[in-house]
């Protein structure tokens, strides 16, 4: 009895080993094409969805490398990728063309792989933007998908499509449901947003330390100066260029998180943890002012007073948008997750403007939601039912201008990564300007919160709205009322974009 018992138990685990090769062989990828010259590999079936993996091994503490080992235990390891080592546009660059030349030869499998391969990024948003920015620069004609494993802090690309915002388990068992989500989950193309930015030539020094004068973060990394010989070029002007997937924000919400982000740097060993990292930024919010920013902040920093804000109409045109005088951080929304998985702009029933009516945030709809906050405190409803910011507009394109004497800098925020911005000290301007650049594929799974135009699976009916009105010329809501976030090469300058405008 007992032996049968044993050999029972050996066959059962024979068959889970069987059933989970099985399984795998669904995303395996064989060597030759991982490796350029290798010995061709015949499968008996195709991978139904050949998966390649990208794991920032340094984020989420020893998570990223934890799951490194794993998914190279459970894949071939030629197929998982740490990008501490290797960049993953060389790895792709390098994969594309193994498989165009594989397919000249008449290799089905390289054209099977092409078209359904998708792509695996673990990491924080910025890592999650970088393999995005990488995927649009190589222009190609099946672009993979992305499914995203939230290692970082903020996790809000990951929360959008459905992934969740806790660190994930890096057993083979949480690996393996992980990569079953990424087979069965659907496309959904996000809307891609093109940022532009022209200034005076950038300090070399100045009071921005712990961190150097405008030391770009990773989204803004590929940003580049307009050439001497571009007859775009100003003389002691510098044109940096770039773009976002989720949200770039401006003000009070952009200082907190860089103040995170220098005590950061400065002391890497003290963020080793995930709820770690999200109690020290709460702390850092509350040492800032920004739960008492009327006693704290200077309403000379406030954001009607630092620039001029303009939209351009559905219609065409540009128009100046109204700020309330008390609003501290604007947002530049394109996904509905900011600041861990909150949701600023919420569900607005149709509520006519001057500009036609608010809608609800789709990714794909190619308009960004703009939005503002007071300070903390007012950041609080979000976390009520149908709780939502100060909603001023629904555009393609937002244009920043700020003037000398509003102050010395300002802090500005793009997918989760910041940075101190220097303003005009002379009688010149700084302008920033974003605009509608065109789409990327990301993984969804059944639990999306984000919603496309295209898809009426996704949409709610109108009555699960708030009943809250527009609010761009009045007063924000009080008491009651309230109830009711690598840049890449491809982020060119659109053609229809003013740039002598920005002289």
């Amino acid at each position: 009895m007992k032996w049968c018992s044993f050999h029972q138990l050996v066959l059962e685990m024979n068959n889970l080993k069987f059933s989970s090769d099985n399984f795998l062989n669904k995303f395996y990828i064989p060597d030759y094409i991982l490796v350029p010259g290798g010995k061709v590999e015949a499968l008996t079936d195709a991978p139904v969805c050949p998966t390649i993996v990208f794991v920032n091994s340094k984020s989420g503490g020893q998570l990223g490398g934890e799951l490194l080992v794993t998914y190279r235990s459970v894949l071939n390891e030629n197929q998982v990728f740490d990008l501490g080592e290797e960049a993953p546009d060389k790895v792709l660059r390098r994969l594309y063309l193994t498989l165009e030349n594989l397919k000249l030869n008449g290799d089905a499998l390289a054209t099977k792989i092409e078209k359904q391969l998708r792509i695996i990024v673990a990491g924080g948003d910025g890592t999650a933007g970088w393999l995005l920015g990488v995927v649009s620069d190589l222009k190609l004609s099946h672009p993979p998908p992305i499914a995203t494993v939230p290692l970082g802090t903020g996790n809000n690309l990951p929360f959008a499509f459905g992934w969740g915002k806790k660190n994930p388990g890096t057993d083979s068992e949480s690996v393996l449901h992980f990569l079953d989500q990424v087979m069965k989950g659907k496309e959904m193309e996000i809307d891609s947003w093109h940022i532009l930015m022209r200034m005076k030539s950038a300090p070399k020094e100045g009071s921005c330390d712990p961190i150097a004068p405008l030391e770009l973060p990773h989204s803004l990394h590929a940003f580049n100066r307009v050439s001497d010989t571009d007859e775009l070029n100003v003389s002691g002007y510098d044109t940096f260029r770039g773009g976002f997937w989720n949200y770039f924000s401006m003000g009070m919400d952009a200082q907190v998180s860089y103040a995170f982000h220098c005590e950061r740097k400065l002391h890497p060993e003290k963020f080793k943890n995930q709820l770690a990292n999200q109690s020290t930024y709460a702390k850092i919010g509350c040492t800032q002012g920004w739960f008492a920013a009327s006693l704290f902040h200077p309403s000379s920093k406030n954001i009607a007073h630092l620039m001029k804000v303009k939209i351009m109409r559905r219609h065409g045109g540009w128009k100046d948008l109204k700020i309330h005088h008390s609003i501290r951080s604007i947002l530049c929304l394109n996904l509905p997750s900011f600041s861990g998985g909150l949701n600023p702009w919420g569900t607005p029933k149709k509520v006519k403007t001057s500009d036609g009516e608010l809608t609800p945030p789709y990714v794909d709809d190619g308009f960004l939601e703009i939005v503002g906050f007071r300070d903390a405190w007012h950041g609080l409803v979000l976390l009520a039912p149908n709780g939502h910011g100060t909603r001023l507009a629904q555009t393609q394109r937002v244009r920043f201008e700020f003037h000398k004497g509003a102050a010395e800098c300002t802090y500005m925020r793009m997918d989760g990564e910041p940075w101190k911005q220097p303003l005009p000290v002379d009688d010149d301007t700084t302008v920033v300007e974003i605009s509608h650049l065109g789409r990327v594929k990301m993984v969804a799974t059944q639990n999306c919160r984000s919603r496309s135009v295209n898809d009426p699976s996704t949409h709610r009916h109108e009555e699960d709205g708030d009943d809250s009105e527009h609010e761009e010329d009045g007063d924000p809501p009080t008491g009651e009322e309230w109830r009711k976030f690598g840049a890449a090469e491809t982020f060119k300058i659109p053609e229809d974009v003013d740039i002598s405008y920005l002289s």
